[in-house]
């Protein structure tokens, strides 16, 4: 197992409730030390919060102010390129849920996966919003599974927003799971249009070992 391959597993444990170093340390076969150094460059990376003697995975509203004036001008140019009367389908994430409030006023048909898309639309009188059913993936709001993937079949958009936790102009888009890694496929291939947001905090990031190979145009939208 690689240092990417067992920080995407620790990733996963921490999220399950062990968070504690020696417990971790001895589940990997690896040095306390070596899990400290996981869980820093984790925490760098803004998916988990240190505590004392481990770790908690960052909730979404922890993420969501990491390099918040970044996603909010990314946000703004996102939103200016899209045209009044189109579908458009969102990603689960931060940065995607500012750009959905930026849309909250427009004409459009919304297709999301993302809890903080869907809260920031769900009053608005203007968007019709479609929201893909599956099961609700804790602490980052998205909705994730195979009926997810199955829905995106059938959707023809005209853009598609994605979200990601690294960005490589080899490898695409980095998640910390292989189905985020599926799911965020079968969006980037839902729409005539795909734009990648991330802010200068993503490029070149390879945190996790799972990855949406970016095989189609795209355009990259960041500070």
């Amino acid at each position: 197992m690689n240092a990417r391959e067992r920080r995407a597993r620790l990733l996963d444990e921490v999220r399950g409730g062990t968070g504690h170093i020696h417990d971790l340390a001895d589940q990997f076969r690896v040095s306390p030390s070596t899990i400290r150094r996981d869980l820093t460059l984790l925490e760098r990376d803004g998916h988990v919060v240190r505590t004392y003697g481990g770790a908690v995975e960052r909730s979404v509203r922890e993420k969501d102010a990491q390099n918040s004036a970044e996603k909010d001008e990314i946000a703004h140019k996102a939103a200016a390129v899209i045209e009044d009367g189109e579908i458009v389908v969102l990603d689960a994430g931060t940065t995607t849920g500012r750009l959905a409030a930026h849309l909250a006023h427009r004409r459009l048909t919304v297709v999301t996966n993302g809890l903080t898309a869907i809260l920031a639309l769900a009053e608005s009188t203007t968007v019709e919003l479609i929201v893909l059913g599956g099961r609700l993936r804790q602490p980052n709001a998205a909705i994730v599974g195979a009926t997810v993937t199955e829905q995106l079949r059938h959707i023809g958009a005209d853009r598609v927003f994605l979200g990601t936790d690294g960005l490589s102009p080899e490898r695409g888009l980095c998640s910390p799971s292989l189905e985020q890694a599926h799911l965020k496929y079968a969006m980037l291939h839902s729409a005539r249009h795909a734009y990648v947001l991330a802010d200068h905090s993503k490029m070149g990031d390879e945190p996790f070992s799972y990855w949406t190979p970016l095989d189609r145009p795209h355009t990259v939208v960041t500070d």
